[in-house]
């Protein structure tokens, strides 16, 4: 059997039927073949052929590797959406994955950026050059909104309502949502389009976010851009695009924002994904008890201490 002609078709279903991004296509192409290369390794000919014991034997090279929990996990849901594809296509009659328990997780609190050290990050840029307006414009939104990097970096010029202070993306699955922005993110963004964007334009394009070259700004290129101007911060925590939407949406629940609000701007489609950010709002409650309440093990000294800085503030 092809195993290449099946896979083919499965990331072409994915695209077109089940509208995944290119980036999520590229996840399961990945995936599926090195599952596929250690299936032909076991001498298995025809996709039906394939049983559960050899699946359970490459999750256990997979473990051997080096992988991680939540990486093996993720390497399984390929397959096992892959052979469900193969069933609706009559490739094949049954799922070899139906038995195979899916590893169990546990769920890491992803890591934050104080808003003081956001702060320091944003008021670290200059604007002595469009090249300068663009990156400040670009991370000032992207910590003004929650998006994604691939979000960040696909919107058009027709995406932006300043005036009114939103924007408008298309998240995964081509779903569009509507974000608020506030009113720095806005003066930034209209004084990139003003000064900026026309400098680094080379030929006529709605893409927002330009390179030097007037093409859009790769997802790499932003990386290396974020990690430069975390140095110029001296913030020393590994910064990441993810980060900041991490650090975005905790603020916000700190601050009170409902959580059913939350989901709606980060462009969750179950609240269950977002609730993560209520374990990381509550440790940041237990922080705040542990040094203010009389009770928490702390002296009355300290508590003093606390409690002045904190009506200084």
């Amino acid at each position: 059997m092809n195993y290449q002609m099946e896979l083919d078709e499965f990331l072409t279903y994915l695209m077109i039927d089940r509208g995944l991004s290119l980036n999520t296509k590229e996840n399961y192409e990945r995936d599926l073949r090195s599952y596929l290369s250690f299936i032909k390794q076991q001498s298995v000919e025809q996709l039906n052929q394939i049983e559960r014991e050899q699946i359970q034997l490459y999750l256990i090279e997979l473990y051997e590797r080096g992988l991680n929990t939540k990486s093996v996990a993720r390497h399984l849901s390929a397959i096992r959406a892959f052979h469900q594809y193969l069933i609706i296509e009559k490739v094949c009659v049954k799922n070899p994955c139906d038995l195979i328990e899916s590893p169990k997780l546990t769920r890491d609190l992803p890591e934050i950026l104080s808003i003081e050290e956001v702060d320091a990050l944003l008021e670290s840029f200059k604007q002595d050059t469009p090249g300068d307006l663009r990156n400040r414009a670009m991370v000032e939104l992207l910590y003004a909104s929650g998006l994604r990097v691939t979000e960040l970096l696909n919107l058009r010029l027709e995406d932006l309502h300043l005036s009114m202070q939103f924007i408008k993306c298309q998240g995964k699955g081509n779903k569009e949502r509507i974000v608020p922005i506030g009113e720095v993110a806005a003066e930034v963004l209209d004084l990139y389009l003003t000064i900026a964007r026309p400098k680094l334009l080379k030929k006529p394009t709605d893409v927002l976010f330009l390179n030097r070259f007037g093409e859009m700004m790769t997802r790499q290129g932003f990386w290396k851009i974020l990690k430069k101007q975390a140095q110029m911060a001296g913030i020393t925590k590994e910064l990441s695009p993810h980060k900041l939407r991490h650090s975005f949406a905790t603020h916000l629940i700190e601050n009170g924002v409902d959580l059913r609000l939350v989901q709606e701007m980060l462009g969750h489609s179950d609240i269950a994904t977002t609730q993560i950010y209520t374990h990381i709002s509550k440790d940041h409650l237990r922080g705040v008890f542990e040094q203010a309440h009389p009770r928490s093990g702390k002296t009355s000294a300290e508590n003093e201490g606390f409690f002045s800085q904190s009506l200084e503030k």
